[in-house]
């Protein structure tokens, strides 16, 4: 994840001479080496700092395995502790949250979910455009409209 958040930051413009060079030293190894996270930290720091303000946004933080999300937060705390510049948004399911408030303990959450009712007027929609509305009879509706809503509302 490091290593394609500094590829998305300097893929756009003038690569500073240090992550050039750990690239080119890299290239020097037989097959390559890929960059420790440490120097990929240090890369990332140097590129965001070149640039005024870096919005940082991971999606589906909760579908990384958990030995990845904590180096992926350890290694973000450390960027965000030297930078004043980033802003950083995520997106996860609610078990993720005590993950991220252990290394940003101030950090604002916002959790959304849907109301039965949101999910009922989803369904709603989605079974009324049915592209294929034979392929349903009055039975299959009424379980759906009784089924889903009441599973997404336990989770």
């Amino acid at each position: 994840m490091l290593g394609a958040m500094l590829k998305q930051l300097v893929g756009r413009g003038i690569i500073p001479e240090d992550i050039r060079k750990a690239f080119e030293d890299a290239k020097d190894h037989f097959g390559g080496v890929r960059s420790q996270v440490p120097q990929l930290v240090n890369m990332l720091k140097t590129a965001i700092g070149q640039r005024k303000r870096v919005v940082i946004c991971i999606d589906g933080l909760d579908e990384s395995l958990a030995a990845h999300r904590d180096g992926l937060l350890h290694s973000l705390q450390a960027i965000l502790q030297e930078l004043p510049n980033i802003r950083l948004f995520m997106t996860g399911r609610p078990f993720v949250t005590s993950e991220v408030e252990k290394y940003f303990p101030n950090v604002d959450t916002t959790s959304i979910s849907p109301t039965e009712e949101d999910t009922k007027t989803f369904l709603r929609m989605k079974l009324d455009r049915d592209p294929e509305p034979d392929a349903m009879d009055e039975n299959l509706r009424a379980d759906i409209m009784e089924i889903i809503p009441k599973t997404i509302s336990e989770m």
